[in-house]
């Protein structure tokens, strides 16, 4: 292989790439040999949502040209397969180099002869999904690596509906991609004979639309009025929610919204977090510190592109908790539904949806309000699937994973953090209504449908040799199954490789479900180089079951 790489990086000191990337090319050649490899043994691969990848030079990387090359596969596949007028939404994140690669996606998109609305700053992933539904376009490009470390960029696709491209526009997507072998045939510049499409720019005008549509979701005005003064403390992370989720709030009514000042500040180097993502405990210790200090009841924070967000509250001691996915998603279902009730809005056509490794939970709280549930592969594209298939034969109420992301109602189609922001500020005001805390009303939830405790723990395996670990680790307990999960044994085992047993698409994941009710799921993330095994265990021992499965699986 060393050959292969090396000429493969060999071949970028004589193409047509810019001297400041040939140069770096010549850095990388005389320094370590494992570093090269990893930039050039292989194309960045375009998976069914996008790109997503280490930024720097090389074709395993982010980068002006790998970039273009996605982009002019994508306008490949929209000039074959659609008919009429072409167009396509654009946005982008805090991250580094987030500007230019959307600037790049604009221009090869327009000298195609695509219609482009780009937005004129960062914007919430959210936000171009709603904006594509808005302009009624073709596609969308959103230029982000979500929650990754500062070292990613990434590059999600869209379609029409304002969700994550889905069989089979996702494999027809990657395949004319894969075509795209050299920067050389990509449209960077004008051609002659191909009318270049308009570039428009969207800015205010879409906001206020959109924050227009997010607050007619609201549930619970009066009691917003009523606890306007509940404090919350909010931090973007240096991300793209830094203008919306406090103007959500603000809508809402509420007066006291503090902020974290030096991680308002948009910087794709993220210098106040080691990792910008609210699902790490450190993401939230400045804004939890800020709250301390003002005497707060509430910290919210977003991820980057601000479709992910996580929440404290005060415990019955008056300490600062850390809700996960799951609690969040689980007590803003249960708020949502028990709100409909109320207003006289549940009947059998409205429906949930959750991913399969999120909590059984927020089936069981659907399942008591007479709603139906939906079980969809890990990915927000799915629930948005969901709601695509039924658009015509029933109602989405919302739906979430416990990845911190959660969504309300159809206006977007992917998980939406301002919406989400909003909806735990207006279930505050409810359950102060009856005399609850965030953190009283989750203890209410637990008594009536049983105590459950989940836990994540990721092991990352960077690099080639990494990736073939992870691939062993999946291969070696499907070869061994367990027989037993924290001493209980197994009832039922799910690979999720079988879709003529699942009813879904294919997807290497692994589950295991025991006689107690605790479930094990195993799967590689798509996104990042580490593979993620799920917990989910049931009774007044699960905080002990959860430690004792983690020993089992993680060695």
């Amino acid at each position: 292989m060393a050959t292969d790489f090396r000429l493969v990086a060999e071949s970028w000191l004589n193409g047509d790439f810019d001297q400041e990337t040939k140069n770096e090319v010549k850095k990388l050649m005389e320094g370590d040999p494992a570093i090269l490899e990893d930039a050039f043994y292989r194309n960045l691969e375009f998976g069914t949502g996008g790109l997503r990848g280490v930024m720097g030079v090389g074709t395993n990387r982010m980068n002006t040209y790998t970039v273009g090359m996605a982009t002019q596969g994508l306008a490949n596949y929209m000039k074959a397969n659609v008919k009429g007028g072409l167009s396509a939404c654009i946005s982008f994140d805090s991250r580094n180099h987030s500007r230019e690669f959307a600037r790049i996606t604009a221009d090869v998109l327009s000298n195609n002869g695509i219609h482009v609305y780009l937005f004129e700053g960062i914007r919430p992933t959210p936000e171009l999904s709603y904006s594509i539904r808005l302009k009624k376009a073709t596609a969308g490009v959103m230029v982000t690596a979500s929650h990754n470390p500062k070292e990613y960029n990434g590059y999600k696709v869209f379609w029409s509906d304002g969700a994550q491209i889905t069989s089979p526009v996702d494999v027809d997507i990657v395949a004319e991609v894969a075509k795209i072998t050299d920067p050389s045939m990509v449209l960077f510049r004008p051609v002659e004979g191909v009318k270049p499409g308009k570039i428009d720019i969207m800015g205010a005008d879409v906001d206020e639309r959109y924050l227009h549509d997010i607050l007619s979701l609201t549930l619970s005005p009066e009691a917003c009025s009523r606890h306007k003064d509940i404090k919350f403390v909010y931090t973007p992370l240096h991300g793209c929610g830094v203008r919306l989720v406090p103007e959500c709030l603000r809508r809402l009514g509420f007066v006291n919204v503090f902020h974290v000042p030096e991680q308002d500040i948009s910087d794709g180097n993220f210098p106040t977090v080691a990792y910008p993502n609210p699902e790490d405990p450190g993401a939230m210790k400045m804004a939890i510190e800020v709250a301390d200090k003002n005497q707060a009841d509430i910290v919210i924070a977003t991820d980057p592109d601000a479709d992910r967000m996580g929440i404290a509250v005060r415990d019955d001691k008056g300490e600062m908790v850390r809700f996960n996915g799951n609690q969040t998603g689980s007590m803003l279902t249960y708020y949502i539904l028990s709100r409909w009730k109320e207003l006289g809005k549940l009947d059998a056509s409205k429906y949930v949806v959750k991913t399969i490794v999120t909590t059984p939970l927020i089936a069981e709280i659907a399942e008591s309000f007479g709603v139906k549930c939906y079980d969809v592969l890990t990915g927000f594209k799915y629930i948005a699937g969901v709601v695509r298939e039924n658009e015509d034969k029933g109602e989405f109420i919302c739906g979430g994973e416990e990845s911190f992301g959660f969504n309300v109602g159809q206006f977007v189609r992917d998980k939406d953090a301002q919406i989400a922001a909003s909806m735990v500020a207006e279930c505050a005001a409810w359950a102060a209504d009856q005399g609850l805390s965030l953190y009283g009303l989750m203890l209410k939830i637990y008594k009536e449908y049983g105590y459950r405790k989940e836990g994540l723990t990721s092991v990352v395996r960077k690099g080639k040799s990494g990736a073939e670990e992870i691939q062993k680790i999946m291969a070696e307990l499907r070869q061994n199954p367990p027989k037993e999960l924290a001493g209980s044994p197994v009832i039922r085992e799910v690979d999720y490789m079988e879709s003529e047993k699942t009813g879904l698409p294919k997807s290497n994941v692994l589950q295991f479900f025991d006689k107690d009710g605790d479930v094990v799921t195993v799967r590689p993330s798509g996104t990042e180089p580490k593979i993620k095994f799920y917990y989910g265990a049931k009774g007044a021992d699960a905080d002990e079951k959860i430690k004792l499965l983690d020993k089992q699986f993680v060695k």
